[in-house]
């Protein structure tokens, strides 16, 4: 296993589902809190980690918001990302797409300039330093109204050109993408990628809204897909890409154990499953870890990890040019590192 997990590491990768609010750990929280003099409910980076042992996504959520508090200025969201990029790095991803939730900000009256331009900071200082392409989502929370959605897509007007994709998030459970269904037309026309969480806690159904009533390019998550063999054909001839987390479906109880994981019973069904970390300050592991740990557990081979990559670059939103680029550094990967 040692070898397969050097492997792992060198293994070159793109990460399509990671929340950057979801990256903060409890020792950069608490330096921007003093920082900002921003009281937070806990004494000690400790608490903060025994404050994770949350059940369900809801539980999560709600701590996830408290923690985004001290995050108030464009240098906090510059740290926030390059801290990111820096692990992201050290794991063998050469390509990112993160997603963020200004509403979690602008809420809290933090101007959405000073949320994406520290983002857009890292992004530049990242592909200085790693040679790292990089990608931004913007994600609507669900638990928000459409009308709200318009106004966060109105705000982002003046950066568009640096935004690939607009996202879904939050809680999912009684919040269908039919409710955003005319916020993602107005995204599509604006020229924007359009992919959204479906089918981790919620049903089967809402992954086939995602596709026949918000027409989304890519699926975050997708785990309840296989209770269903009609929409797993569906997702399996559309080549559809479904960005896996598997420590966040464990953590949130998606799956009660790791080595229940669906995700070689995606890879043999021809579904166009990626490993991702979602939210990997709060859910134990970055995307390195994800892969190691659901290797483990479901012993998959190198040839499976190889296609987790490939998937990882073939479903992200780069131009065919800069896919081939990315697919030739892992080729030659592959090819240095023969089973």
């Amino acid at each position: 296993m040692t070898d397969l997990n050097a492997f792992i590491t060198g293994l070159p990768k793109a990460e399509l589902h990671l929340h950057i609010e979801g990256s903060l750990e409890p020792e950069l929280m608490f330096a921007l809190a003093e920082r900002n003099g921003i009281a937070i409910p806990y004494a000690s980076v400790e608490e903060v980690r025994a404050a994770y042992a949350f059940s369900n996504l809801q539980d999560f959520l709600d701590i996830y918001y408290a923690g985004a508090a001290v995050l108030q200025t464009r240098a906090d969201f510059h740290d926030l990302a390059a801290a990111y990029f820096a692990r992201a790095a050290a794991d063998g991803v050469t390509h990112a797409e993160i997603m963020f939730d200004p509403q979690t900000h602008t809420a809290r009256g933090i101007a959405f300039g000073d949320v994406i331009e520290g983002l857009m900071s890292a992004q530049a200082e990242a592909h200085q330093r790693y040679g790292m392409t990089t990608q931004l989502i913007l994600c609507f929370l669900r638990h928000l109204s459409e009308d709200e959605a318009f106004d966060t897509l109105a705000q982002a007007e003046p950066w568009l050109d640096r935004i690939t994709a607009v996202g879904l998030d939050s809680s999912e459970v009684g919040h269908p993408p039919a409710k955003f269904a005319r916020v993602f037309v107005a995204a599509r026309a604006k020229g924007l990628k359009l992919t959204l969480h479906a089918g981790e806690e919620g049903p089967p159904a809402y992954v086939y809204e995602a596709l026949d009533v918000i027409e989304a390019d890519r699926i975050d998550h997708g785990n309840r897909s296989l209770e269903d063999a009609v929409l797993v054909e569906r997702l399996r001839d559309a080549q559809m890409t479904l960005t896996v987390c598997p420590l966040s479906n464990l953590k949130l109880c998606v799956v009660d154990d790791l080595a229940e994981h669906p995700i070689d019973r995606m890879l043999a069904a021809g579904l166009k499953a990626t490993i991702n970390s979602d939210d990997p300050a709060y859910f134990g592991g970055y995307v390195g870890e994800n892969y190691r740990a659901v290797a483990a557990a479901r012993g998959l081979s190198r040839d499976d990890l190889a296609t987790l990559a490939r998937n990882s670059f073939t479903g992200a939103f780069l131009p065919p040019d800069e896919i081939a680029r990315h697919l030739e550094t892992l080729d030659a990967y592959l090819a240095a590192h023969p089973s």
